[in-house]
């Protein structure tokens, strides 16, 4: 129970400080230091633990003239450092958590409530990212940041971070489609013509070597992603949600940053869709989409409902909290992965000295 407990905890604290801006500002630091510290320095906690820690080993031999030749050439340098300085092995879950929470940093400046931003990513995303996940979970934060230069229509840092996120997981290199709608105003004719421009880009990602490989991995493999079709379907219905109830709303309250918001809920469309043929490759994609999502939950109580305002703005705590119950109760994926929670903040357990 210490996962539900942690995340009613968190949903709790936001829902005491609803009146305190000024509080919640002060205590944002104190959780994001926190969950930093929580995920960082977990011992054997994550389904990844084992997979890294052989890519951590191999690192030891690493060839460096092969840097700009492999995929993901920015993980592999960052694991070869690590490796070659004879440093523990999960120093890697640090610098990714690092990166993964210094871009859900800048992001969150941007919202209106960066703890309810922040705790509402919890149970989600940062369970199954740097908990676990750690290279996408880097990739993750790098995007966040692009997500920023794009609501400021700075198409080049937006490419750039873009471009950075993919030496650490190449599939974040999907999310450069929209660039072209990165450098100015969010209008249908824009978007029908970013995505004719868009569309030889797309070509290109299917026929690249990294699209083979995952196709020839995730499609009619039978590997599949455990609870996949539960957090696609969190974020069908969010986009749903969004296009029935806020859109109009959203516009009016925060037109800067609409063009992200509206694009982000039509890539859940392309996520639903692939879902049947791999739920790998969907759930990967959804994981890029969740801090959108995030945005659009933390930003209900600043938008105009004129019925029932209180209801919209708890249902995304209702609705994480009892999927994660359910997940976290019921799933033996997520009590092989996740329990016991154990920490080597204090120093390694017993006379463990790769910290494996």
């Amino acid at each position: 129970m210490l996962y539900v407990n942690l995340t009613a905890l968190l949903f709790l604290l936001r829902f005491g400080l609803a009146g305190r801006a000024r509080l919640r500002g002060q205590l944002y630091y104190v959780i994001l230091i926190a969950l930093f510290l929580f995920s960082a320095f977990r011992y054997r906690v994550g389904c990844d633990w084992p997979g890294y820690f052989i890519q951590y080993s191999s690192a030891a031999d690493f060839d460096w003239s092969t840097l700009t030749t492999i995929r993901e050439p920015i993980w592999w340098a960052i694991l070869a450092w690590i490796a070659s300085n004879n440093l523990p092995y999960p120093i890697a879950n640090v610098v990714t958590s690092l990166i993964f929470f210094a871009g859900i940093h800048v992001l969150a400046r941007r919202q209106p409530d960066p703890l309810a931003f922040l705790v509402l990513l919890f149970p989600v995303l940062i369970i199954n990212m740097p908990m676990s996940g750690i290279r996408q979970a880097a990739a993750i934060g790098l995007l966040c940041m692009a997500f920023v230069a794009f609501i400021d229509r700075r198409p080049v840092q937006f490419a750039a971070w873009v471009a950075i996120a993919t030496g650490f997981h190449a599939s974040s290199f999907v999310v450069m489609l929209l660039l072209p709608l990165a450098g100015g105003r969010y209008t249908r004719m824009r978007l029908l013509i970013s995505a004719l421009i868009a569309l030889p880009g797309a070509v290109f990602l299917t026929s690249s070597e990294a699209a083979e490989l995952a196709v020839s991995r995730y499609v009619g493999s039978g590997n599949d992603a455990a609870g996949a079709a539960f957090r696609i379907a969190l974020l069908g219905l969010t986009s749903l949600y969004f296009f029935l109830f806020l859109r109009r709303k959203w516009q009016h309250a925060f037109p800067q940053d609409y063009s992200m918001a509206s694009v982000g809920v039509i890539g859940v469309s392309l996520a639903v869709l692939i879902l049947p043929l791999s739920t790998v490759i969907a759930d990967r994609l959804g994981y890029f989409l969740v801090p959108i999502q995030t945005v659009i939950f933390a930003r209900l109580p600043f938008l105009n409902f004129r019925l029932n305002p209180a209801l919209h703005s708890a249902l995304p705590y209702l609705g994480l909290l009892l999927v994660f119950t359910v997940w976290a109760q019921y799933s033996k994926h997520f009590q092989l992965c996740y329990m016991p929670y154990q920490t080597w903040i204090f120093g390694f357990p017993g006379s463990d000295l790769l910290g494996y």
